[in-house]
């Protein structure tokens, strides 16, 4: 008998607990909510009827060796025009690997330069025809390096951002009509930003499942080129030997001339230095004579 009379006790006290942590705009929005019953119960039946659409996103990569890089992705391109896609992205890259200069004359160089090429694509596909693409890429190959293709099921977060979409139309609605009121204006913005969002999130995941994206890489065997380059040392231009010698002969006899000038520009100090030898010589031999004795 005893435990009869707890159990009303004990959920009167929960009742009391819960109440407890309302606030008067809690409430308000409870009795608002209330009177907007129906609105509530026809998302609960949308909710509940809601079917679950397959939404399943397919991505491919494949990496595979080709005998010409170029052409190779004037060939995808082509393909992908066909099948009514589009080239996200599209590059083609050459690096050296090693090279050598070999000398064939004073001016010339014969460069000779081992290097590989690459190219990258990023192409959208219609996901029908994903398959039949990849098979006729792979027959472009000498071989394929690595080839995969994952699907992504986006079916339960497409329906979720679907279900949450309609509660904000409908809570946006019944703001609208009245029945609710919000009382920052701030939070009205930013339930329509979700809005916003959750359609924007709906339509890549659609434009997502109707285009797959492919990410081709592909590569080549390394090439070599030989090519005639000027030789871009200054040095190394000399003319020949008999127009070195005769152009030697020529610049001394000019350096002559001009020592010879030079030291005629100085005749007065020549003049003037004989002079002083011939006096000095001159005096010797004169003091040099009086001091031998005649016999």
């Amino acid at each position: 008998m005893r435990t009869k009379f707890l159990i009303p006790i004990a959920a009167g006290f929960i009742f009391l607990a819960a109440c407890k942590g309302k606030t008067s705009a809690d409430y308000e929005f409870i009795r608002n909510s209330k009177s907007s019953g129906s609105s509530a119960d026809s998302t609960a039946s949308r909710s509940d009827t809601a079917r679950i659409v397959p939404k399943l996103v397919k991505t491919a990569d494949i990496n595979f060796k080709v005998k010409d890089v170029q052409k190779t992705g004037e060939e995808i391109a082509s393909m992908v025009s066909g099948y009514k896609g589009m080239v996200m992205h599209h590059r083609v890259q050459s690096g050296t690997v090693a090279s050598r200069d070999v000398h064939i004359s004073n001016d010339s160089i014969m460069r000779i330069s081992a290097f590989n090429t690459n190219g990258e694509m990023v192409v959208r596909i219609p996901s029908a025809s994903l398959e039949e693409f990849m098979t006729k890429v792979g027959r472009l190959g000498i071989y394929i390096n690595n080839s995969q293709m994952d699907i992504d099921d986006r079916s339960l977060d497409y329906l979720s951002a679907q279900l949450k979409l309609i509660d904000r139309q409908e809570l946006v609605a019944q703001q609208k009509a009245g029945k609710i009121k919000i009382k920052n204006p701030a939070d009205v913005l930013l339930l329509k930003d979700d809005m916003v969002d959750q359609k924007i999130q709906n339509l890549r995941t659609d434009q997502a499942v109707r285009y797959s994206v492919i990410n081709l890489s592909f590569y080549q065997t390394n090439a070599i080129i030989k090519e005639i380059i000027p030789n871009d040392d200054p040095s190394a231009y000399n003319i020949p030997f008999f127009q070195r010698l005769a152009l030697a002969l020529v610049s001394g006899w000019s350096i002559f001339v001009d020592l010879f000038m030079g030291v005629m520009n100085l005749w007065v100090f020549i003049v003037f230095g004989l002079g002083i030898w011939w006096a000095i010589a001159t005096y010797k031999r004169r003091n040099f004579t009086s001091k031998v004795p005649v016999s």
